[in-house]
């Protein structure tokens, strides 16, 4: 509890919020580096995920490889392209490393938001004449909305936390005042700084949560599309199932 109290305080303290390496600084930094790999992980994942999941090829493939790349040791990889790439490189390596860290959750949340809308509505939009852009634009795009954000949401949390180990490579980010705490013993700096990072994490989170909400269609909820026409059918049949109930007593 006191090392709790004691990175309050150094959280709290003014000088950690002027001059160089001050908290929004190292915040700055760590945002641009996770907008910059998802945003590249976005580009790569999301036209692949649709394509896969308009055309319904490959889907094992999406399996396969989300699975594994959700595998791969994010510090190994990043210190292996620095290797191969070189230290002028460092900051391409890590960019790679977290881009190849955002790409599954994107994909998978594209693909299955293609998957899980029914294809009598796909079949719908073709048998009114719409050309397949036209149908992926208008309809299967909107509707896997809530689910690519999902994914969205899963890449968005993954690259921030992994952000941190860019540090170790000598660039800068929320994870530098952890690295450096840790060989000095300033561990109120070093659960400080963790705490930063949490709420950095869930204000983005909550963020995302909002978009999510704001974007989806009416009569999508929770990445599922609502069965309208058995509603309807339910509304329609219950006047005629009273009726058969209770039937009128014939005149005497």
């Amino acid at each position: 509890m006191d090392l709790l109290w004691e990175a309050l305080a150094w959280l709290f303290s003014p000088e950690q919020y002027q001059g160089e390496g001050s908290i929004p600084q190292r915040v700055a930094e760590h945002l641009v580096y996770t907008a910059g790999a998802t945003a590249v992980a976005a580009v790569i994942a999301v036209p692949i995920g649709y394509f896969i999941g308009h055309t319904g090829r490959g889907g094992t493939w999406v399996v396969g490889i989300t699975g594994a790349a959700r595998a791969l040791p994010s510090f190994g990889v990043i210190l292996l392209l620095v290797l191969v790439l070189g230290v002028s490189e460092r900051v391409t390596a890590s960019l790679v490393a977290l881009v190849l860290l955002g790409i599954p959750p994107l994909m998978a949340g594209a693909y299955s938001g293609m998957q899980q809308i029914p294809r009598g509505t796909i079949d719908a939009a073709r048998a009114q004449g719409m050309t397949e852009w036209q149908i992926i634009r208008t309809v299967e795009i909107p509707l896997s909305l809530p689910l690519l954000l999902g994914g969205l949401r899963g890449a968005v949390l993954q690259i921030v936390a992994t952000a941190t180990l860019v540090a170790y490579v000598g660039l800068g980010g929320l994870g530098y005042d952890i690295i450096q705490g840790i060989p000095l013993r300033r561990f109120d700096q070093t659960v400080g700084t963790a705490l930063v990072i949490v709420v950095v994490a869930l204000a983005l989170d909550g963020l995302l949560s909002a978009l999510t909400t704001w974007v989806t269609p009416r009569g999508v909820q929770q990445g599922r599309l609502n069965d309208v026409r058995a509603r309807d059918s339910v509304s329609r049949t219950a006047p005629v199932a009273t009726a058969a109930a209770s039937p009128e007593k014939k005149e005497t």
